[in-house]
């Protein structure tokens, strides 16, 4: 592989398409100390096996932490297949009266909120002027019948941009609800 280099001011290299194996094969090509010196304003280098990687790692660590939870508190549930059986950029736990005990980092990326800022307070700081009347009863309403559901709510971020999120309501309990688990999206 040779490339022509000239009068370039950036360089993007996307290496998505190769293997880790792939990549280990020409790594050495791909350093800068190799390449002629250019006028370059920007190096960026992306590879998307290895942030996947790391997006995969971020994602098993909060899952044990959420398993590491349900020993604690004895859920009955099968906290396991659950969050294999649904889609989830954001992770929230509620004690039984609905306040924050626990969330991700992806609830932080997601909604410009801090974990601590989260933490002790009811999920309803997220909703604003679009939030319905309506879904906000009906969320209620759900809740009180103790069992798992899934609405999508109008909801803001930090910044106040409004975001649709699809939400996935489970009660987890021992002999009764003890918390609820919530597993959040952004969609459409």
């Amino acid at each position: 592989m040779k490339y022509e280099l000239s009068n370039m001011m950036c360089l993007d290299v996307y290496l998505s398409h190769l293997s880790l194996e792939e990549h280990q094969n020409i790594k050495e090509l791909v350093r800068p100390s190799t390449l002629k010196p250019l006028p370059l304003a920007s190096w960026d280098l992306f590879m998307e096996h290895t942030h996947h990687r790391g997006a995969r790692s971020s994602k098993k660590v909060e899952v044990n932490q959420v398993l590491s939870m349900a020993q604690k508190y004895h859920w009955k549930n099968d906290v396991q297949s659950i969050l294999n059986e649904h889609e989830f950029d954001a992770l929230i736990i509620t004690d039984a009266s609905q306040k924050i005990i626990w969330v991700n980092d992806g609830f932080s990326t997601m909604t410009g909120y801090s974990k601590k800022f989260a933490i002790n307070k009811h999920p309803n700081f997220l909703q604003g002027a679009k939030t319905t009347s309506r879904s906000k009863q009906l969320f209620k309403k759900k809740i009180k019948r103790d069992q798992p559901f899934k609405e999508v709510i109008v909801n803001y971020r930090k910044d106040k941009t409004v975001y649709n999120c699809e939400v996935v309501i489970i009660p987890l309990y021992h002999n009764t609800t003890t918390h609820y688990l919530a597993l959040e999206r952004k969609v459409g």
